[in-house]
């Protein structure tokens, strides 16, 4: 007997035993991000991008980074990013990043973290 509970966990039950086997699916979602940024946007952009997470459940969000500049707050707000998608069982990944940003990242120790 084959039992489907959500689009995600099969559950299989076997002879006096049941056994349970979990496969989950890799969602991404596309968002992106646009300019300038103030520090005092980042709280609201967290929340905004925390929504986005908590309604799709995605594994992977490709974040679009061509419309910001390569400063600190950009950086600053990226890395809360990626913290608010850890606890959201997922990891953000930049694209269209410029060389500027990209070196900028590197800098502050942040290239295993915000990856392309």
């Amino acid at each position: 007997m084959r039992m489907h509970i959500g689009p995600a966990m099969t559950f299989r039950a076997g002879t006096g035993l049941s056994q349970r086997t979990a496969v989950y699916e890799q969602t991404t979602i596309t968002f992106g991000i646009r300019g300038p940024l103030a520090r005092s946007d980042l709280p609201g952009l967290c929340d905004r991008v925390c929504a986005l997470f908590e309604r799709s459940h995605a594994t992977v969000a490709l974040c679009d980074v061509s419309g910001i500049a390569a400063d600190a707050v950009a950086v600053d707000a990226l890395a809360r990013l990626q913290l608010a998608a850890y606890r959201h069982g997922c990891q953000v990944r930049l694209r269209q990043s410029t060389p500027e940003l990209r070196d900028l990242v590197a800098f502050m120790g942040l290239a295993d973290v915000l990856v392309e």
